[in-house]
Formats: C-alpha cells, structure tokens, sequence
C-alpha cells in the first residue's frame, strides 16, 4: 500500500514550503491526505498569487501544470522566487512507480476519515504550523479537522510533524511548543541551513522539505547531507 500522509497547510507564512512538500510526497507515491484551513487560504494568494477556493478545491489549484505555467508568466515567476519551480524536476532518488494522489476535505467536515483513529496513516505534517494552530493543539481546544486530526496522532502515537514559521518568538509560543514535544510531537522549524551547497531559495526550501520527509521516512535526494 502506498504511503499515507495527512497534510494541514495553516496560516503562517511560509506557504511555499506548503506546496513543495506536496510535490515531493505526490513524486514519492505518497497519497496525500490534505486539509487547509481559511488563514492559509488568504496567505496562499499573498504569497503564490494561488486562487484557492476552499469549498470547490481542485488539486490544480495548488500544483499549477505546465500549461497553466507557460500561458502565465506572472505565476512562473512567483513560483520561481518562492523555490517551488518545476524546471528542476530532480525530486527524488529511488524510482516510486506510480505517483500519489490528493484527496482533499473542508478544513469544517469533522466527518473526514483523518478525524478518526481507526483511519490508519504514516504520519501528518501541518506545515506551516500557525501559532493559533499549535496553541489550539496543546490546549484542546479542537475547532476544526486540522486540529481534531493532530490529536489523533498523537493519542494513536503516530508520527505528528510541527513546522512553524515565526520570529521572534514569544514565551507564550515557545511554552507551547515545549507542551507540543511533550505530548509526543516533532517540533521542526522553518530554518534551513547553508551546509548542503545553497545556490538558490529552492535550495533552502528543499532542506526544510527533506528534513520533513526524513521524520516521514520518505526516502528523498533533495540536499547534500553532511559528511556526503
């Protein structure tokens, strides 16, 4: 069976980690669970220029085709700047045979499989990790899917992957991070290092992206490791 991957994208910035991650997971044959909350809808098209539409969600909403690229040089260049252009194609080492799918739920339908313990996964990344997410979590103060999904993972002891995009960061957010790895999450933030050979913001994208498919245990090529 392939690899079944629960992803929240909230309302940090830092969308463009977001939408990589998903590229990477689809080219490992990773099938994508994905939920995104109203903040990070607003944040998409700020930062991607991405229309997405929210009750009527389309896959080619978030991961634009060629096509679609081609005709729109805006968007060819947004993505480019934000490290997310598909002209350097080099995802993965190991051959996945056929690519994953996304199946999408309303970030409101409690009813999604993702909200039950009994739907076996691999693991769920909310990336990136919104404060008023993380505090939702370590509070219980469940609203939606993103937040009743994390919860399963955690009383299941799956892998839960945090990564949150703020700075500086305040003692309330760091109290809630501590109480978040406590409970059993991996609290991995959006800094990348200049280690691997860093010659573009694809670069620093990707060592953020590898580093969350390495908790995932999706083997990935995207950085040259330390030592190699």
């Amino acid at each position: 069976m392939k690899p079944r991957i629960v992803v929240a994208i909230t309302g940090a910035s830092g969308s463009t980690y977001a939408v990589r991650l998903l590229e990477v997971l689809l080219a490992a044959g990773c099938d994508v669970h994905l939920t995104i909350s109203a903040a990070s809808q607003t944040v998409l098209k700020k930062e991607l220029d991405l229309n997405i539409d929210l009750e009527n969600f389309s896959p080619g909403m978030l991961m634009l085709d060629e096509e679609s690229l081609v005709k729109d040089r805006k968007l060819r260049t947004i993505r480019s700047l934000a490290g997310i252009s598909s002209e350097e194609s080099s995802v993965l080492n190991v051959s996945s045979g056929e690519p994953g799918k996304i199946h999408y739920y309303h970030y409101r339908d409690t009813l999604a499989p993702m909200a039950s313990g009994s739907f076996l996964t691999d693991g769920m990344v909310i990336c990136p990790c919104s404060s008023g997410t993380l505090s939702a979590l370590v509070h219980g103060t469940s609203a939606n899917l993103i937040h009743r999904a994390a919860e399963v993972h955690l009383k299941e002891r799956r892998k839960l992957v945090l990564v949150p995009r703020e700075t500086p960061l305040s003692i309330v957010t760091l109290d809630n991070l501590r109480r978040a790895a406590e409970a059993g999450a991996v609290i991995l933030p959006a800094m990348p290092a200049f280690y691997h050979g860093v010659k573009s913001v694809r670069d620093l994208i990707d060592f953020i992206v590898a580093r969350i498919c390495d908790q995932l245990g999706i083997l990935n090529n995207l950085i040259r490791r330390w030592g190699e």
